[in-house]
């Protein structure tokens, strides 16, 4: 999908409706969450590039990952700048990862054309807690 703002809304919806099709609505609210964060970050970091998610479920996890064409940096001081700005806009993603029991974590992408993969783990039993009704 394109590195749009709007791109995040879109993914948010895809993601639901995905869910809501295979009856793990649930799951909704942690997912829908963390997708928006995901794409969000990705626009940020490559603004008009392009973006790729993933959603898989899988023996009770749920993993999103989106790929995004921000390359890795040669030199260590950009690189760690560049990580500590793409940590900092993944606080909310933080957050909600630790409050469903899950994993996050972000490194190169082994796509074409190089990147980034920033991925999430769900577990089905603390996604479903999160934002009980």
């Amino acid at each position: 999908m394109p590195g749009e703002p709007w791109s995040a809304q879109i993914a948010r919806s895809a993601v639901e409706a995905a869910l809501h099709a295979h009856r793990l609505d649930g799951l909704a609210p942690a997912a829908v969450q963390v997708t928006g964060e995901l794409l969000a970050a990705a626009w940020r970091l490559d603004p008009g590039g392009q973006a790729y998610l993933s959603a898989r479920y899988r023996d009770d996890v749920l993993r999103l990952a989106v790929y995004d064409g921000h390359q890795a940096h040669g030199n260590a001081r950009l690189a760690a700048h560049c990580e500590a700005r793409r940590r900092a806009a993944l606080r909310l993603l933080r957050v909600v990862v630790r409050e469903c029991g899950g994993e996050w974590g972000f490194g190169d992408s082994r796509e074409p054309g190089g990147g980034t993969r920033t991925w999430v783990t769900l577990p089905r039993a603390g996604a479903l807690g999160y934002l009980p009704g």
